[in-house]
């Protein structure tokens, strides 16, 4: 299967599939110019992620991902634009504000979410659908893993100090219970603190593709950026956000992901 540029797959031999969503910062010239400035466009992007976890095609993992960023279109999002919180704030299909509020376009200028969600929502889609289909033909059982982050402290979205590990399953929908139960032991036994289903439920990629009754368990990791990186806590600006990737505060994290890789491994290869 041929797929654009700013698509990357690599397609693995284990029964896990990796979507890595919003790691992109490529904005399209056409969509560029009707932006307010290109770090508030890059502001929410998930930041590190794709090398945080690097080691899954290593471990034999389907890895896909998209080089645009979620400016130009969140690819987690429902299509037909309906909200995955309703009552609570988020961002649209193709995002207006940042997280903070912040408007991203010039006045008088905003997306053309059908020409978007066309050029670039849907490519994305038919490469992680072609992943999926092709792992569970060769598996039976696969789990499907969704990569996320966001900064730990976002009054606009949520009250408080994010915890570190966000288990998403749309309350326990998307995947096996013993699945969700393994991710949440190897969470506490780190230092780091976990929520399961509490703000963050898993996005559109989990839900739409979570069908455990068809051999797919799909679940929705956000971690909150202090978790992995140097995160300065509070308000962030183009002198401070985003902090460098730093090997050694992303190991503890780093070393409990590979643990939770393998348990949805071992997982799916139990129900083959």
């Amino acid at each position: 299967m041929t797929h654009p540029s700013f698509i990357s797959v690599h397609r693995g031999t284990a029964p896990l599939v990796v979507s890595l969503p919003h790691t992109g910062t490529e904005i399209p010239d056409d969509i560029a110019d009707d932006l307010l400035s290109p770090w508030l466009a890059r502001k929410d992007c998930d930041w590190w992620i794709e090398t945080l976890y690097d080691f899954a095609a290593r471990m034999g993992a389907s890895v896909v991902r998209t080089a645009i960023s979620r400016t130009a279109i969140d690819v987690n999002r429902d299509p037909s634009g309906v909200s995955l919180y309703p009552g609570q704030a988020t961002t649209e299909l193709c995002p207006t504000t940042t997280f903070d509020g912040e408007p991203l376009y010039k006045e008088g200028r905003g997306p053309d979410v059908a020409a978007r969600r066309a050029a670039y929502f849907d490519p994305y889609h038919a490469a992680l659908e072609a992943e999926i289909e092709h792992a569970r033909a060769v598996h039976g059982t696969i789990v499907l893993y969704d990569c996320h982050s966001i900064r730990s402290v976002v009054p606009r979205l949520f009250e408080g100090t994010l915890p570190n590990f966000n288990v998403g399953t749309n309350s326990g929908t998307t995947c096996a219970p013993e699945l969700q139960a393994a991710i949440e032991s190897i969470c506490d036994a780190t230092d780091f603190s976990r929520v399961s289903n509490a703000r963050f439920k898993g996005g559109w990629i989990t839900r739409h593709y979570g069908r455990p009754e068809a051999g797919v368990h799909a679940v929705q990791m956000e971690l909150a950026c202090r978790t992995y990186m140097p995160e300065p806590l509070g308000p962030v600006g183009p002198e401070n956000w985003p902090a460098a990737y730093d090997p050694d505060h992303a190991a503890p994290c780093r070393a409990a992901l590979v643990r939770i890789f393998e348990a949805c491994i071992a997982f799916a290869r139990s129900r083959a």
